[in-house]
């Protein structure tokens, strides 16, 4: 058994059918907005949009995270933490607004001060609608964040943010786009979760709150260093052209991870939460992501890499190709970013919150220093530097997640060894698509038949030794969500050898 109970497994399956829909939906909205704007307006939103993340990160100094982390909740918990993210809310957002010239000359880019001025709005909503958003949560009501999710995406940019940018209203219609987003959030957040709006400012239970805000604070900054200093430089040190395109691309690599992330992390951390205390459970289930990340992500984002060319011609038009070659080096680091993603509520979970912003602060001055040194010299290099900065986390974040829970790392090299197999026969399936379509000047098609030409590539292996190609950790999480698949991968001959393998291992 794989430790990851019924419950779970059906916020999970809710979490990603949700987070699907807002990737279906979220390329579409992109691909519309990038060929309507262009480079240099999604350049000047990445902007304000570092500001914006930086903001929000500090609106909520954690309050709402430790409503998800205790064992019980009361009313004074949820009105500490609305009160105080609502107080912090407002003086964030006064702080933004007039910093926005500051900020505009910073980048050199006067046109910016419009865009931070605007989204600084955004620091008090997303605030606001905080308790409501980690009480669903907490509740693995994922069916629920899933609507809002898709439903305030939708409101936001295919309601309001494309005919804008089709009226010309060019990057304001992004920041109108993303408030639109945010309020729906709010709104819809508490209609499905009520709460008490009576403030309070201090109580009995305070202390643990403002502990845990502090740990969650601390480390969102560090986060934030990490996720957001390629943008930072690039924005400064070349143009909003130049971070127009590398942001496209870099969202467009990171999609696919929230597809994943966004399905598997809240839950993972949920469900953790009632695990502390069954270190080999919580092992087994780690044990088990892991492995299919290595086996079946891998390979997969290894495809798109090779397929990114084609993909960037095909989807946002000439003006983007520049995207391409950074989108490649991006999407092959996109797993490190996944194992980073899963580890961190290991650490959580564990009693080691601490850990997570400690083990990460030397790798800010690391990248700090890569990408002041290579970021100047064009997005590639850029790209390279956070690249490598990914894997470096995933690496750090990993074996710490894996001595918190008493695993060895050497159990995840036969998984590596699979994905770096199957992500060999990707690699066969695109070469032979793109020298069957050589003569012809169209990515549709090469994306056609090096798709199916990988695809087969990888499925007649796997259908003929699914034990060998997948193995037994693998296996075991298809099959929680995809039971009906048990007749082709033979359950039964290695359903025991599992068990073994996760308590011996564990």
């Amino acid at each position: 058994m794989s430790g990851l109970g019924q419950p779970s497994v059906a916020a999970v399956k809710w979490s990603t059918v949700a987070t699907l829909a807002r990737f279906l939906l979220q390329l579409c909205a992109q691909v519309m907005l990038a060929r309507t704007l262009g480079p240099e307006i999604f350049g000047l939103f990445a902007m304000g949009m570092v500001v914006l993340t930086l903001a929000s990160f500090l609106t909520g100094f954690g309050f709402s995270w430790s409503l998800l982390q205790r064992a019980t909740v009361q009313a004074e918990d949820i009105r500490f933490a609305l009160t105080w993210q609502v107080i912090v809310g407002l003086i964030t957002t006064t702080w933004v607004y007039f910093l926005a010239s500051w900020l505009a000359l910073y980048f050199k880019e006067p046109r910016v001060q419009f865009v931070i001025e605007w989204l600084s709005l955004a620091c008090l909503l997303t605030a606001a609608a905080g308790p409501a958003t980690y009480l669903l949560q907490r509740d693995l009501n994922f069916r629920a964040i899933g609507l809002i999710q898709v439903g305030s995406y939708g409101a936001g940019y295919l309601l309001v943010g494309i005919p804008m940018a089709w009226l010309g209203w060019g990057a304001a219609s992004l920041v109108a786009a993303w408030l639109v987003q945010a309020s729906v959030v709010l709104v819809a957040s508490y209609a499905l979760k009520p709460h008490p709006l009576r403030p309070l400012l201090w109580y009995a239970g305070a202390a643990t709150a403002i502990r845990t805000g502090r740990s969650v604070f601390i480390t969102n900054i560090v986060n934030w260093l990490l996720n957001n200093m390629d943008r930072v430089l690039i924005g400064r040190l070349l143009n909003a052209q130049a971070l127009g395109l590398y942001n496209v691309a870099y969202n467009m690599a990171t999609l696919p991870n929230s597809l994943l992330l966004g399905a598997l992390q809240p839950a993972f951390l949920a469900a953790g939460a009632q695990l502390q205390d069954q270190l080999p459970r919580l092992g087994r289930v780690y044990l088990n992501m892991l492995a299919t990340v290595l086996v079946l992500v891998l390979p997969a984002f290894v495809f798109l890499a090779l397929i990114s060319d084609d993909l960037v011609r095909l989807l946002y038009g000439p003006a983007w190709r520049e995207a391409g070659w950074v989108l490649q080096i991006l999407f092959v680091s996109m797993p490190a970013y996944v194992v980073w993603g899963l580890s961190t509520p290991v650490l959580w979970n564990t009693g080691r919150q601490n850990f997570e912003f400690a083990l990460q602060l030397p790798l800010v001055l690391i990248g700090a220093a890569g990408f002041y040194a290579f970021a100047g010299q064009g997005l590639r290099s850029a790209a390279g530097v956070a690249a490598t900065l990914l894997v470096l986390r995933a690496a750090v974040m990993s074996l710490a997640a894996m001595r918190a829970l008493q695993l060895r790392w050497t159990i995840v090299l036969p998984h590596a060894v699979r994905g770096a197999l199957l992500s060999g026969l990707c690699v066969l399936g695109v070469w032979s698509g793109h020298n069957a379509t050589s003569g012809f000047d169209s990515p549709w098609l090469a994306l056609l038949v090096s798709g199916l030409l990988t695809l087969c590539a990888v499925a007649v292996p796997i259908l003929c030794r699914p034990q060998q190609l997948l193995g037994a950790a693998t296996i075991d999480m298809v099959l929680r969500f995809f039971p009906r698949l048990s007749p082709f991968l033979n359950r039964n001959d290695w359903l025991s050898r599992s068990d073994v393998i996760g308590e011996q291992q564990t």
